[in-house]
């Protein structure tokens, strides 16, 4: 099992999603994909995604500042 850090953080809607969707091609099932972000609608945003995508978001947890730090496993 892998664990691919995306640094969204500074990217604005839909932007930190399109950056974690181009990084599922060189994941497999079971990989875990780790993204910050700090854009106001992140949450909801990859909420929404991994419902659509059927992937399980594991955590969204508070990072520093406004950031929010989200836990996908492919």
């Amino acid at each position: 099992m892998v664990t691919v850090r995306v640094d969204a953080k500074g990217l604005r809607c839909p932007q930190p999603v399109l950056k974690v969707a181009a990084r599922m091609p060189e994941l497999t099932a079971g990989d875990l994909i780790e993204v910050e972000a700090d854009c106001p609608t992140f949450e909801d945003d990859v909420r929404k995604w991994c419902d659509r995508m059927r992937k399980n978001l594991l955590s969204v947890r508070a990072g520093p500042g406004s950031v929010k730090v989200a836990l996908i496993q492919v």
